[in-house]
């Protein structure tokens, strides 16, 4: 299966599963089995990256297995080759998203106008609370 021009992810890498489905299908969702689990070797994959795998088990979430493996499970359509094709197709975009590096954060300092408003609204809002006290009555 082909991700980039420089990754390719072998067949051994693979594994798919096909169970039954939830959903519409009539009487044929009791029978056959169009769900698919696809499963990737993330982790003994030689195809990727230290870093990319690393991003790709922050991005993949629950997903990700204690043993290292990434599995996608689609249930989308009644039938198992279409299911199949997009489960691959997932697994293809996350692998892409994982390749790229996200931009370094610069931290910036607040400027001088923004402290000044800041601390002028901090000061009117003090005075508005200020005036909820008790009123002293000249009687």
């Amino acid at each position: 299966m082909k991700v980039t021009d420089q990754i390719e992810i072998e067949d051994w890498e693979l594994t798919e599963q096909f169970v039954r489905a939830s959903g519409p299908g009539g009487q044929n969702v009791n029978k056959v089995s169009t769900a698919v689990e696809l499963r990737f070797e993330a982790e003994r994959s030689p195809h990727l990256p230290d870093a990319v795998k690393r991003r790709l088990r922050r991005i993949a979430g629950r997903r990700w297995t204690k043993d290292g493996a990434l599995v996608i499970q689609v249930e989308e359509t009644r039938s198992q080759a279409r299911n199949r094709e997009i489960a691959r197709e997932r697994l293809a975009e996350l692998i892409r998203k994982a390749l790229e590096k996200p931009k370094r954060r610069v931290p910036t300092r607040p400027t001088l106008g923004s402290k000044k408003r800041r601390l002028k609204a901090k000061k009117v809002r003090g005075e508005v609370k200020a005036l909820r006290g008790k009123v002293d009555g000249e009687e």
